[in-house]
């Protein structure tokens, strides 16, 4: 199933929430209070955000956003 393209503020959210959620599962990570705020925060915004109102807010969409987003990622 082809999907639209993602607008550029959601792929950069979702890309923030994998380095985000990466931070947090490492081995005692610095300011973990801090960081699952963000990833909170992040969740929500990826959650409500206005791309997924229209047609295209589907589970697969959903599963592509993330994908996509872990491509735009560096390789460790």
């Amino acid at each position: 199933m082809e999907h639209a393209p993602f607008p550029s503020d959601l792929l950069q959210l979702q890309a923030d929430w994998h380095r985000t959620y990466a931070a947090l599962a490492a081995p005692h990570p610095l300011h973990p209070t801090a960081l699952r705020r963000r990833l909170l925060a992040l969740s929500g915004r990826l959650l409500w955000h206005p791309y997924w109102s229209g047609a295209a807010g589907t589970p697969a969409a959903r599963v592509e956003l993330r994908r996509r987003a872990r491509a735009l990622e560096p390789l460790p």
